[in-house]
């Protein structure tokens, strides 16, 4: 993964390459030194990723994404802060900002944020080949093996998110199989629509749907706050669910905060990606 830095103090830029170098989290192609950002210098090396710092003296670190946004840049990212102002995150996030890391830098921080763009890239290829696929056959039979090898880890994907108990976990399942068996994304139909097809009563579906995802991000935040490298906080936290929501629901748990939300499609399409995986 190819990372540039854009940030006004050198001695940040300094400590962020060594911690994406000594944990082998991506190559380093890029800073503007301590300056102002080089807009065309950016675009021309084509990063995956971009720490971009917001306040910076001559161009804040939003102008500086709504700029490379503007101008076509595909780069995931990340704003390093040390503004907690909810005006200013939400500006952020609008501009196109995927993930924070707080000031001062914190190592275990920044390594678990850049692996999480590392599979949020991850799970985005993965969704476009398994999309081409669909569209190259799309009425490619799924084999009745596969089909239960499929169904356990759903199944078991569920049961470490604390959900196999929600009253939504059928429903969950039964989406999800469906797509499956249709070859089709949620994006080409709609959750309600979905819903419709699968149920007389679609609106209540949906609800115990989104309650159960719910009670995922709450459990998988619980286990984020008892250990940050725990396996199934690792492996879920940024697949399943924004990352961002999934630390408010961390803070709302200490009682800092209001809670996190969950992403109901945002949901189904990950678990399509990890029933998938080899």
């Amino acid at each position: 993964m190819r990372i540039y830095i854009v940030e006004d103090d050198d001695s940040v830029i300094g400590v962020l390459e060594d911690i994406v170098e000594r944990n082998e989290l991506g190559m380093v192609c890029g800073d503007c030194g301590g300056g102002v950002a080089d807009i065309q210098q950016i675009l021309s090396l084509e990063p995956d990723l971009v720490l971009v710092d917001l306040l910076m003296p001559e161009k804040d670190g939003i102008q500086v994404v709504r700029e490379l946004k503007a101008q076509g840049c595909q780069a995931k990212f990340i704003m390093i802060s040390q503004v907690s102002s909810k005006e200013m995150v939400a500006k952020a996030y609008l501009a196109g900002v995927d993930f924070f890391i707080n000031k001062p830098i914190n190592l275990i921080e920044v390594r678990q944020v850049i692996r999480n763009v590392q599979i949020q890239l991850k799970n985005e290829k993965a969704l476009h080949t398994i999309q081409s696929l669909f569209t190259e056959k799309p009425n490619a039979p799924i084999n009745e093996k596969q089909q239960e090898r499929t169904k356990r880890r759903l199944q078991n994907t569920l049961s470490q998110l604390g959900m196999a108990g929600e009253k939504g976990a059928k429903d969950i399942l039964d989406m999800c199989n469906y797509l499956l068996e249709h070859d089709q994304q949620v994006s080409q139909i709609g959750i309600g629509a979905l819903c419709a097809r699968l149920s007389d009563s679609p609106k209540s579906m949906e609800q115990r749907a989104r309650r159960a995802v719910e009670r995922g991000l709450t459990h998988l935040a619980s286990l984020g706050l008892e250990d940050f490298g725990n396996e199934t906080f690792t492996l879920y936290a940024s697949r399943l669910f924004p990352f961002q929501e999934v630390r408010t629901e961390m803070l709302s748990l200490q009682g800092k905060g209001a809670k996190g939300k969950a992403n109901l499609k945002r949901f189904l399409d990950g678990m399509l990606i990890l029933a998938q995986e080899d």
